[in-house]
């Protein structure tokens, strides 16, 4: 990683805890923005962005989920790593009103229940999902692909009459940049290659600036130097995002959590355990059902 996107994700990571009147590391939960919440705002004046608490989902009497709570605080960029039916996807899919638990209660800061809204609208209160396969418009160019992800309205009217401001222009510029894209703003989506398509659906949700990214195994597929600007790029908007990445790539996995993040294991649908990648990886119940000796 380049010393100088390494100073500026810490940068943005101090303008972060400035803003929060926060001096603790990553997500702490001191975080306070003191402003007045708009309605269906999520207030994270406590810090925590998303609180899972004893989470059960049964699939035809299999626990997919077993009593899982899970904390994620504001600005924090957590990963998550388990074997195969741990659980880590069905957890994505109860945050994100996809599937609905027996037991439970999911919440987004302090004031907002996610099991009373729908799909969608958890997406528009800033909860943004990224799958393992990308999803983008492979006819249309990587601008366009950008321009229709902007936070705007999109009824027929809005986009017939609509032109882009020189602001939303700016954040098209600003995004492409961020992953990587810029000078591709013009070329067809589909002749990307995979990692670039992963990096333009990362952007796509970065158009609609989420509180909170749910990146499910982002860099499988991708090559080693495509695998290191996913890493610096996510670690650039750590701070200003909270950011949850399930991964199985322990190499990349060490790069996010830099030798002092939490990184969180799940076993047969609960937490096993946490603690810095060198803590899990010591420990003999992770080795046994997940890492092998």
């Amino acid at each position: 990683m380049t010393p100088e996107l390494q100073d500026a994700g810490a940068a943005k990571l101090a303008e972060f805890h400035a803003r929060s009147g926060s001096n603790q590391a990553s997500g702490d939960r001191e975080a306070s923005f003191g402003r007045i919440l708009k309605l269906g705002q999520p207030d994270f004046a406590h810090g925590v962005a998303l609180y899972l608490d004893d989470i059960t989902v049964r699939f035809d009497g299999f626990r997919a989920l077993n009593a899982l709570s899970l904390a994620i605080n504001v600005g924090e960029l957590r990963c998550i790593i388990g074997p195969n039916g741990a659980g880590k996807t069905t957890m994505m899919d109860v945050i994100t009103g996809k599937t609905k638990p027996d037991e439970g209660t999911v919440s987004f800061g302090s004031n907002i229940d996610l099991l009373r809204l729908r799909e969608n609208e958890i997406a528009q209160i800033g909860i943004g999902r990224k799958f393992q396969k990308p999803t983008v418009y492979e006819h249309l160019s990587v601008f366009e692909n950008l321009e229709l992800a902007l936070k705007a309205d999109r009824r027929a009217r809005a986009s017939l009459f609509s032109r882009l401001s020189g602001e939303q222009l700016d954040r098209i510029a600003e995004i492409g940049q961020l992953i990587h894209l810029l000078p591709e703003a013009d070329r067809t989506a589909g002749l990307l290659s995979h990692g670039q398509k992963q990096w333009l659906e990362i952007g796509m949700l970065l158009m609609q600036d989420p509180k909170l990214l749910l990146l499910d195994e982002p860099v499988a597929g991708m090559t080693d130097e495509e695998t290191e600007r996913t890493a610096e790029l996510f670690l650039s908007l750590e701070g200003q995002h909270s950011l949850v990445v399930v991964e199985h790539d322990m190499k990349f996995v060490g790069e996010l959590s830099q030798g002092w993040k939490k990184v969180t294991v799940l076993h047969e649908g609960s937490v096993l355990a946490e603690g810095t990648l060198a803590e899990v990886q010591a420990n003999e119940k992770v080795v046994e059902v997940y890492l092998g000796r």
